[in-house]
């Protein structure tokens, strides 16, 4: 008796594999993607919010159904002003992290705006002194390739 072959092929047989190995790896690599974003999104809240009662404004806990419905009717994460008369006051809606709504006035608004204008100074102050802190001339150890190599000739 002859002994049954398989109708694949070695090299098609092994074409399914790497092909299989290919959207594995790309599935994964979305979903640590994605996965990254969401944390990403959700730290960046949580530092707002932060900031947030730090600058004074308070937080009301959707505790109600009507808070939440409250909740509900406002954009998330997005500021919302409101005016009555000389008084201004600021809702910020935060359905994903606390499932809250903070509130403050006009001094809470330019307090936390403050805040973040600090913050931003202070990050690019220290992107600033990370990159005065390379040695200099680090660039020379690069394989420039058809570039050539850095100096008077190149510019």
């Amino acid at each position: 008796m002859m002994p049954v072959s398989s109708s694949r092929s070695p090299e098609r047989s092994n074409a399914m594999k790497s092909k299989a190995t290919i959207r594995f790896v790309a599935i994964s690599v979305t979903l640590t993607m994605g996965l990254a974003a969401c944390a990403s999104l959700s730290s960046r809240v949580r530092d707002k919010e932060d900031l947030l009662a730090a600058a004074g404004f308070d937080v009301h806990p959707a505790a109600t159904p009507q808070r939440e419905a409250v909740l509900k009717s406002l954009p998330p994460h997005k500021f919302v002003r409101r005016v009555k008369g000389d008084h201004v006051e600021y809702f910020y809606a935060d359905p994903l992290v606390c499932n809250c709504l903070y509130t403050g006035d006009q001094r809470a608004f330019d307090t936390y705006k403050y805040e973040v204008f600090e913050r931003r100074i202070a990050d690019e102050q220290q992107l600033t002194a990370q990159m005065y802190q390379e040695p200099p001339g680090w660039w020379h150890g690069w394989n420039w390739g058809l570039w050539g190599s850095p100096g008077p000739a190149w510019w």
